[in-house]
């Protein structure tokens, strides 16, 4: 796994190979408002067809949902710990989502 920086992240971002998609990562469990927002759509905006993006988070950012879903697909997982894994893939070529909106509107807990 390799670090790397991304222009507007405030955590760091990782990169891994598996099974021969690029996977990226980064956790905001321990951030506060609006931090995890920013770096999903930080993460996001970075992310091409066929990759995908790990998210960590204390809470499913449910706000950020329904800003992404024309262009990108997502799973959600409750990790042992109580946190929240959230798989993203990108679909196709989607240019759909305004990557600067990421204000969370009071919609950001589960």
């Amino acid at each position: 796994m390799q670090t790397i920086q991304l222009d507007g992240a405030t955590v760091p971002f990782y990169v891994n190979e598996s099974e021969g998609t690029r996977v990226y990562s980064f956790d905001t469990s321990m951030c506060g408002h609006p931090e995890p927002m920013i770096n999903a759509m930080t993460g996001l905006a970075h992310l091409k067809e066929g990759e995908k993006l790990i998210m960590i988070n204390s809470k499913v950012p449910m706000g950020l949902f329904p800003k992404i879903e024309e262009d990108f697909s997502y799973e959600v997982a409750e990790l042992a710990n109580g946190t929240f894994e959230i798989l993203f893939m990108k679909k196709g070529n989607g240019t759909n989502t305004n990557f600067g909106d990421n204000g969370c509107s009071g919609g950001c807990s589960h």
